[in-house]
């Protein structure tokens, strides 16, 4: 009896409130429905930037000056110059790091590519040669520049499909000469299409590390530095090896204080995970 008769005042309230029940019914449909949509979001985003990390490859270990950001005051760490050639040395040398199988350095800046009339701005990635397996870049037409052109600082360059559809059209862009900073390069390569993602290589163009540091930024530290392990079993050991040793190599005995953050595959994504959870217990 007492269900039958709070039914019975239920319904008798909403025969004489007929709008404001139908306002209150209306907003709890709408936060309902709000709430699926943007789990679904939050879901879908997930897994496109899990996906773009797993197109990394799964053997790459990502080493970046400054300490590991977390949180908005953290991200000032990142731009330093902790990074230098003696911590490639140091990262190449089989004594210090075991199972690493390619290694490149890596400085980054924006700059417009020209070619005659045709501009295109671009994110400009300066590199060594290895960086085309680690990162699985296929070229498309010529090749990619090789370990002479790293050490002749030579004014080449590897550009991606996009942009050399921008440039050239249908002609043929191999062993013609675009414009970076005032500065000649004769392309070499133009990479096969691969598609927007983390590193949109499709955009992009990349030129020596040498060549870029002397001539294009005027630095001598590394952005970054990107290594691909022999084998994925292999990932942690490597990534540990590479933190001992750039402590060492810079002198740091408490972990706390590193000037430099490495990040593998798994770290990426576990980072991923942990902020849509953090996201949605606030």
């Amino acid at each position: 009896m007492r269900l039958r008769h709070a039914l019975h005042i239920a319904f008798r309230g909403l025969r004489a409130n007929k709008s404001r029940s139908a306002l209150t019914i209306l907003g709890i449909v709408i936060g309902i429905t709000a709430i699926i949509v943007v789990m679904s979001v939050g879901a879908g985003a997930e897994q496109l930037i899990l996906d773009q990390i797993r197109g990394l490859g799964s053997r790459t270990i990502v080493i970046e000056p400054g300490r590991q950001p977390r949180g908005p005051s953290d991200f000032v760490e990142v731009f330093t110059d902790s990074l230098k050639s003696r911590d490639v040395a140091a990262v190449q040398s089989p004594a210090n790091v075991r199972g690493l199988r390619h290694l490149s350095p890596m400085v980054a800046l924006a700059a417009t590519i020209s070619y005659g009339a045709e501009t295109k701005r671009t994110n400009l990635r300066g590199a060594a040669e290895p960086v085309a397996e680690i990162l699985n870049l296929a070229v498309a037409a010529g090749s990619f520049f090789q370990a002479d052109d790293i050490r002749r600082r030579a004014s080449v360059a590897v550009i991606g499909s996009k942009v050399k559809e921008e440039l050239f059209g249908l002609a043929d862009a191999v062993g013609q000469k675009v414009k970076i900073k005032g500065r000649a390069f004769r392309v070499v390569g133009v990479l096969q299409e691969k598609g927007a993602g983390i590193i949109d290589v499709d955009q992009m163009a990349f030129v020596p590390y040498t060549t870029a540091q002397e001539y294009l930024l005027g630095i001598t530290h590394y952005h970054a530095i990107l290594v691909q392990a022999e084998t994925e079993a292999l990932v942690p050991r490597v990534a540990r090896d590479i933190e001992l040793t750039l402590r060492e190599s810079h002198g740091i005995t408490d972990p706390d204080k590193d000037d430099f953050h490495v990040t593998t595959q798994a770290d990426a994504m576990a980072s991923i995970g942990m902020a849509r959870a953090g996201t949605w217990a606030e």
